[in-house]
């Protein structure tokens, strides 16, 4: 499973100040857990963001975004950013904490 390893590190950064984060190897690369909930992940393509499936077509619409294919299934519930798209720290905390928005709130209906 090859993902970029100067990223995780980076999302490391950002997430290393919550409690409760989980790191698993999954989807073609190393995920990350809040609370119980997947909440982003990075592979060889660029990362993961886990979004309610009703923001898909509003974060599809911004630049070195696509939608997270599995097999040949889309999965709504996840978008995939280029790497151009968290070249910045800002960019990438960005996206990392629209990740674990939607894993706290998935976790308090399910909890």
């Amino acid at each position: 499973m090859p993902y970029d390893e100067t990223t995780v590190k980076r999302i490391r950064r950002i997430l290393s100040r919550r409690r409760g984060v989980v790191e698993r190897k999954m989807i073609g690369g190393l995920s990350f857990m809040v609370s119980g909930m997947l909440c982003c992940g990075v592979n060889r393509t660029g990362i993961l963001v886990r979004i309610a499936p009703e923001m898909r077509q509003q974060m599809l619409g911004q630049p070195h975004v696509r939608p997270m294919k599995l097999s040949r299934r889309t999965i709504s519930s996840f978008v995939r950013v280029e790497p151009e798209g968290y070249r910045t720290d800002a960019a990438l905390a960005k996206w990392v904490r629209m990740g674990v928005r939607f894993a706290l709130a998935a976790s308090r209906r399910t909890g």
